[in-house]
């Protein structure tokens, strides 16, 4: 997993990178292939602004959120991130499942 952060207008701060890190990994047990993650973090005039970027499986997922605590964002952000990773899961499994099979590519139907 690899994480790499962007801070504008704000102080680099381990703690807040840390917590993001434990937060994103927690993704990764959807995703088979590991994930590589851009957080962005700002300040704009008291709101604090988390972006996140996360890119497995040959997918990409991101959200973004606005709050006055920079750690609430975080948990927000990854939460709709977190709901992205599984509704793609859902689906493909669904198109997998529903695909068909042998049946249906030779054009015979069962009466």
């Amino acid at each position: 997993m690899e994480v790499s952060f962007t801070f504008r207008q704000v102080e680099p701060s381990e703690g807040v990178k840390n917590y993001a890190r434990e937060k994103i990994s927690k993704l990764q047990k959807y995703l088979r292939a590991p994930l590589t993650a851009d957080v962005i973090l700002s300040v704009e005039r008291h709101l604090q602004t988390v972006e996140v970027m996360v890119h497995g499986d040959g997918h990409r997922f991101a959200g973004t959120h606005q709050s006055e605590d920079m750690y609430a964002s975080i948990d927000l952000v990854i939460d709709k991130i977190d709901r992205q990773i599984r509704d793609d899961k859902d689906a493909s499994a669904d198109r997998r499942k529903h695909s068909g099979g042998i049946s249906q590519m030779s054009g015979k139907t069962e009466k």
